[in-house]
């Protein structure tokens, strides 16, 4: 039997379940963009307050695949998550998301929806892909094909940033007040950057329409939880537990953290009560975030997945892998934050290796690795500028970047195929697929200022840093180069 609203009565103790009537649960958010992250994090931050206010329900919006709406509408909604590390795990049966549709099938009713007076909040998790912009400098890139066609026919939106605006536009024109819109994606300043492609997306169809929407809240928020991609054998696990089949269920880590500006003009679910944390400014948490656990990251996953690692916890068993991570954080990231007042960044710092750590968590270093053409900029490139700026070394940092161009170059250190995962795959493969000496991969790279901006591209040390890094990348392979930094 499928789990369900009408199966909810057979799940077996130890399981939790929602703890009100799914069924009063009406719509106040719609999140575009549902996917494993968010089922994680801000659906079951969402699931811990609808027993005291059942008004914030989810409307989960698909904008490219009919994949979890196929998967969960027949459950009306409902998935299970399994929280997990090397010493325990729990399973509970999420709730909060009580509608799902698919944008391209049906972008009426997606439009509908957010125009919805009962719509309050729009959040988003589309990676930075999603967002239609210049990652270098965080303004709309006009010459995107989605942009290009909601633009020519703006009641027929590909783009989330199509969808919002038109939904704006829906309200005003009703004489409903705008909701707030809540970025919960990996980028510097995610409300300002969202409010920044809005407003001009918006001002290109009328001008108007562009004042309103500049005046529409947008918060920025850290999220933080780490979500591995569902396998069929979690499918068969979940399935033996529940004595019931779920078609998708999320495998996650006890850790979660949601820090979020407190600007909600028609206002917002108490979060606070399932542990967000309510701030003025965002911004330094964001920044550690990013420059800590998204920089270690990827460079972990680059260099893993280039020396044979297929999981994170994998990867960080090579020997000198956590070495070189432990000192990217604690000597070339940390010192480019600003003090952070009664925050242990130490403590942090250990609780991200030991998070990597985690066996019990399968998350492939080929899913950190996509889009890297994307996260570059805000994970590692603008720690390399500020430490340039600072007249100090960046050697892992630029390790890191080099190893996402021989990662991204899509042949691995055997010379097999990597299935590359990146919106401008084919871009980087026309510009160093060919090319074999370390020096010219480099200067084909820094061409690509929508990645590097003018003063990295033009940067002579950090080009020498980078040319180092790839050529060692080519002559010693990364599990060697890795080797050198174990203790």
């Amino acid at each position: 039997m499928r789990l369900s609203r009408r199966t909810l009565d057979r799940l077996p103790q130890g399981v939790k379940k929602p703890d009100y009537d799914p069924a009063r649960v009406t719509i106040g958010i719609v999140h575009l963009g549902i996917g494993a992250f968010h089922r994680a994090h801000q659906a079951v931050f969402t699931e811990t307050i609808l027993a005291r206010d059942p008004s914030w329900g989810i409307s989960g919006v698909s904008l490219r695949s009919p994949d979890t709406r196929d998967a969960l509408q027949p459950q009306d909604g409902l998935y299970t998550l399994k929280i997990q590390d090397g010493e325990s795990e729990q399973l509970q049966v999420i709730g909060s998301v009580v509608e799902l549709l698919f944008a391209p099938e049906d972008p009426e009713a997606v439009l509908s929806r957010m125009a919805d007076p009962a719509t309050r909040v729009v959040s988003l998790t589309i990676t930075e892909k999603g967002y239609c912009h210049n990652p270098a400098t965080g303004t709309l890139d006009e010459t995107h094909p989605d942009i290009v066609h909601d633009l020519e026919d703006p009641r027929q939106p590909r783009s989330a940033i199509g969808f919002i605006v038109e939904a704006l536009a829906r309200r005003a024109t009703a004489g409903v007040a705008p909701f707030t819109l809540l970025s919960c994606d990996n980028l510097p300043s995610n409300g300002q950057v969202l409010n920044r492609v809005v407003t001009r997306f918006a001002e290109l169809r009328d001008p108007a329409l562009g004042k309103l929407a500049r005046s529409v809240a947008s918060p920025s928020t850290m999220v933080d939880r780490i979500v591995p991609a569902t396998t069929d054998s979690d499918r068969d696990t979940i399935a033996t537990a529940l004595g019931l089949e779920d078609a998708w269920p999320i495998m996650t880590e006890p850790f979660r953290q949601w820090v979020i500006e407190d600007d909600f003009t028609l206002g917002r679910p108490a979060w606070e009560k399932a542990g967000a944390v309510f701030v003025d400014d965002v911004a330094l948490f964001e920044m550690m975030k990013l420059r800590l656990l998204n920089g270690s990251h990827s460079t972990l996953a680059y260099l893993g997945y280039l020396a044979g690692a297929e999981t994170v916890a994998e990867a960080m068993a090579l020997p000198g892998m956590e070495p070189l991570i432990e000192g990217l954080m604690r000597e070339e990231a940390t010192p480019t934050l600003p003090p952070l007042q009664g925050f242990d960044l130490a403590a942090y710092r250990s609780d991200l290796l030991r998070r990597f750590r985690n066996p019990k968590l399968r998350h492939r270093t080929w899913q950190i690795a996509m889009d890297g053409s994307q996260k570059l900029p805000q994970r590692l490139l603008g720690t390399i500028r500020d430490r340039s700026m600072a007249g100090a070394g960046y050697e892992r940092l630029a390790l890191g970047v080099a190893a996402w161009m021989r990662y991204a170059r899509g042949l691995d250190e055997a010379g097999n195929p990597i299935d590359v995962r990146d919106p401008h795959a084919a871009r980087i493969a026309g510009l160093v697929r060919d090319i074999a000496e370390p020096e010219q991969i480099v200067d084909a790279y820094l061409t690509m200022r929508d990645v590097f901006d003018a003063d990295l591209a033009t940067s002579a040390p950090l080009r020498l840093a980078l040319v180092k890094a790839l050529t060692r990348l080519f002559e010693e392979g990364s599990a060697a180069i890795l080797r050198a930094y174990a203790r």
